[in-house]
Order: C-alpha cells, then sequence, then structure tokens
C-alpha cells in the first residue's frame, strides 16, 4: 500500500483505515501491517517510540505491505525531520489549533522550492533541512526522493483542542492537507468536559468538525482505541474516512489475559 493507493481510496469516498502502535517492536510493527491495515502510524507521543527505533520499524511496516506513518510527540522541526529521514511516508501533527501552526508544520516538511501552494512570491520561514538519510539511500536516491517521494508525503492534523474549532475552516482549507483526525478525549478536556463523549455541548462540537469537512470537502478521521467492528461500520457510516482503528497493545490486553479457571 502507498500513499497514491491511499489517495485514490479517498478520491473514491471511501475510507482509508490503519492502526497504531505503541511498542518499539519490527515484530509487531510487521505483524501490524500483514493483518491488512492500509497504513500503520508509530505513537511517537505516547509510545516508546525514539528517533534510533523508527527506521527498523518502518522497514518492518513496508515489508508487511502498509505505509508508514508517524504520530509526533511536537510539530516541531526536530520530531518531523526525525521521521521523515527514517522513512515515514505520512505525519500526523499533534494539536494542531491554527492554519498559521499547520502552515508552518508543512513547511517544515517540505523541502526548499516545493511550497506549490503558496502564492506567487510567498516564501516559508524555514523549510525542511536537506541532508542524505535513510529515506533517500543516504543521499544514492536523493534526486528520486526528492523529486517523487517528499512532494507526496500525507498530511493529517489532529484536531485536539477547542480553539482548533474556531479556526477550522482555515486549517481544513489547506491545499496540503489529507486528512484530519479528532482527538476526543483532548478535545471534550479543553471545553472541561473530559471523556463526556455524551454531553449536549461536545456533540455541537463535533457536529461542528464535521459540518466543515462537508463545506471544504475535506477528509474527517478519528481513533477508534478500542477494536469494535460495528462502531467502525458506524463511523464509515457517519462519513468518517481516515479511521485509525486499534492499538497494539489494545489487540495485546484484549486477547492476552489468562482465562479464568472454575
Amino acid at each position: 500500500m502507498t500513499v497514491h493507493d491511499i489517495r485514490d481510496i479517498l478520491a473514491a469516498d471511501k475510507a482509508t483505515v490503519g492502526t497504531w502502535l505503541q511498542l518499539p517492536s519490527p515484530d509487531v510493527a510487521e505483524i501490524m501491517a500483514r493483518a491488512g491495515y492500509d497504513w500503520v502510524a508509530v505513537d511517537m507521543e505516547h509510545g516508546s517510540f525514539g528517533p534510533s527505533a523508527l527506521p527498523d520499524v518502518f522497514r518492518a511496516i513496508e515489508a508487511g505491505g502498509s505505509a508508514p506513518f508517524a504520530r509526533l510527540p511536537l510539530a516541531e522541526k526536530v520530531w518531523i525531520k526525525a521521521a521523515l529521514e527514517a522513512g515515514a511516508k505520512g505525519l500526523i501533527f499533534p494539536m494542531i489549533e491554527s492554519r498559521e501552526q499547520l502552515d508552518r508544520a508543512v513547511d517544515l516538511a517540505t523541502y526548499p522550492g516545493q511550497d506549490t501552494w503558496r502564492d506567487a512570491g510567498q516564501t516559508a520561514d524555514e523549510y525542511r533541512g536537506v541532508g542524505f538519510c535513510r529515506a533517500n539511500g543516504f543521499g544514492q536516491f536523493f534526486d528520486s526522493y526528492r523529486s517523487n517521494v517528499t512532494p507526496e508525503i500525507f498530511i493529517v492534523a489532529q484536531i485536539e483542542h477547542v480553539r482548533a474549532v474556531e479556526q477550522i475552516d482555515a486549517i481544513l482549507s489547506h491545499p496540503r492537507l489529507d486528512a484530519i483526525m479528532v482527538g476526543p478525549y483532548d478535545l471534550s478536556g479543553s471545553m472541561g468536559l473530559t471523556g463526556q463523549f455524551d454531553h449536549p455541548d461536545f456533540k455541537a462540537v463535533m457536529e461542528k468538525i464535521a459540518a466543515a469537512c462537508r463545506r471544504q470537502r475535506a477528509r474527517m478521521g478519528l481513533h477508534i482505541v478500542t477494536p469494535d467492528e460495528a462502531e467502525l461500520a458506524r463511523q464509515i457510516a457517519n462519513g468518517a474516512r481516515f479511521i485509525a482503528y486499534g492499538i497494539d497493545t489494545v489487540f495485546l490486553w484484549q486477547n492476552a489475559r489468562r482465562p479464568v479457571q472454575q
């Protein structure tokens, strides 16, 4: 599965379904990829991943047939560069609260001269640093990587604060944005309603986000943390198109408990 395949799925108005990793194990990563997901996202925010673990995990994801994505701990230069240079084909930016913040994050994932979405004459204050790395074959395939891979990096913004909802149309209109992913716990927490997903105010905010996605023709996304096939079907029917399904640690917990002996 490539980012081109994933974009083709979205272009057909179908859901792309991936999964989430917290354990820094190439074996676990390969198993999750071989389970049939379109993409597998390494959780660098809450998982146990440092930059040195990424190359082997990304290799394992690709060997299993999925696209390697990374959810960053911060949408900042050091983390964006580390994930891309290790071979990430998609980036999930956490806590995006404004168009300006998203602009900067996308700039930091972009080589100079590749910001074709900007108006003529506009330039960024800072771009992605240029160097040899695992992603470009340590320099052997730099030109091909720069021309063919970097312009296609899959970009996802996480909507996790009520401040982001106030700028949702500006965020969704970014030309390089492929999808958003709502973080319901953080979003509800920012409203003083942590985990109260049935609260009318939280439901109203979720509908505001969904309406903005319809208005901007953007792809709504979310994370179904506890695997539930009925919930997956329900969310797809409700319009979700970028879905993370489960977590390696949750799958393990669900099936690892010792049976109760009578």
